[in-house]
């Protein structure tokens, strides 16, 4: 199958709730049943970050296998969202997605891309270590990036398991 990655368009947007159920039903394998079952990113979210920042698609035959959600977020391009359903999983979708961030990014005149996930999950701190971003310090961190923090513990994230990351273009 052929894949392509562009801007995503307005349209894209209804599909990725499903895209984002089936990719967060992996979590419930990894042992992380709550993870898999939280409320798919709501599309007033993804449209603001559609107008401020850069949210592109992976498409099969122009329809969405994935996407990616950023928008500024202090100095940075901030990784908000990224998934692939599972059925077009284990094609470089994710990588080529972040690729297009950060392409997006320095074009823009952004100084990095950051994001939070957790570290220990194959396809989310080793994966993003493979695409050349760093862990952050705590010292390190931006006053949005703590607020972040503080939201990912009221929904409930195990905020032990999460780290921030950081790639400077």
């Amino acid at each position: 199958m052929t894949y392509d990655i562009r801007t995503s368009r307005p349209q894209d947007f209804a599909l990725f709730a499903e895209i984002e159920n089936a990719a967060g039903a992996l979590f419930a394998d990894a042992g992380m049943p709550e993870i898999a079952s939280h409320e798919p990113t709501d599309l007033e979210f993804i449209e603001a970050a559609a107008r401020a920042g850069a949210v592109f698609v992976a498409t099969a035959d122009d329809t969405p296998a994935g996407f990616i959600l950023s928008a500024p977020l202090d100095r940075a391009m901030h990784i908000f969202e990224l998934s692939v359903h599972p059925l077009h999983g284990r094609n470089g979708l994710g990588r080529r997605l972040v690729d297009a961030v950060c392409a997006h990014t320095a074009d823009d005149g952004f100084e990095a891309v950051t994001l939070s996930t957790f570290r220990d999950i194959p396809w989310n701190g080793p994966f993003y270590r493979s695409c050349g971003f760093r862990e952050l310090e705590r010292h390190e961190w931006t006053p949005a990036l703590l607020l972040a923090h503080y939201h990912e513990g009221d929904i409930g994230l195990p905020l032990e398991r999460r780290c921030f990351m950081r790639k400077d273009m």
